[in-house]
């Protein structure tokens, strides 16, 4: 049976649904103060749809920052060197670490109020799970010491919403600086000697 589409009404919805949260989100003081009357309200629609389509807030924030992450995932599973599955792993495991760096860096918002969410344990969400398992098989193929699942762990951290938001509004890094440390971290945590890009 073919996939059903979207009706367009609930499809032009979900796009003003997508905008209006963004838009709070971006010019909020605390990603907190955002709440669905306050989403639905902009979007337009009743908090009654959002609840149809999403749930709770939790599942809008994790539907929008999977749609926004959407193309960097295609690029890291599907996609050429650097980010794809055939590139050597000292190559891959720094350009997906980037590629969710500049994501976190463009979408600072959206990251936390993703990580902000209070959900169970970040380690357990599906867009957590998924980039570790990535960088977990990427790791595995470099020959050294075990553990990969916790250095692809300890990786992340270094790229966890609230760390870059302290980077760049506390400490005024800019984005080159960022990702510049990012793979020099990396790089010694890979053992490569050099950073790479």
């Amino acid at each position: 049976m073919p996939e059903r589409k979207p009706r367009k009404d609930a499809a032009r919805n979900r796009a003003a649904v997508f905008a209006a949260a963004d838009d709070l989100f971006a010019h909020c003081e605390s990603p907190e103060t955002v709440t669905m009357a306050d989403i639905a309200a902009a979007a337009g629609v009743g908090k009654a749809t959002l609840f149809r389509a999403f749930g709770d807030r939790n599942g809008l924030i994790r539907a929008l920052y999977e749609a926004r992450l959407a193309p960097a995932r295609s690029a890291a599973e599907e996609g050429p060197a650097p980010l794809g599955p055939a590139a050597p792993p000292l190559v891959r495991v720094p350009a997906l670490l980037d590629a969710l760096l500049c994501f976190k860096l463009d979408n600072r918002h959206l990251a936390l109020a993703l990580e902000g969410a209070g959900s169970a344990s970040p380690y357990l969400a599906e867009h957590y799970e998924r980039w570790h398992g990535l960088l977990r098989s990427a790791l595995e193929e470099i020959p050294g010491p075990a553990g990969s699942g916790y250095t692809a762990h300890a990786l992340l951290a270094a790229i966890r919403a609230d760390l870059v938001e302290h980077l760049v509004g506390q400490e005024r890094m800019s984005r080159e600086q960022v990702r510049a440390h990012l793979a020099d971290f990396t790089a010694g945590v890979l053992g490569s000697g050099a950073s790479q890009g």
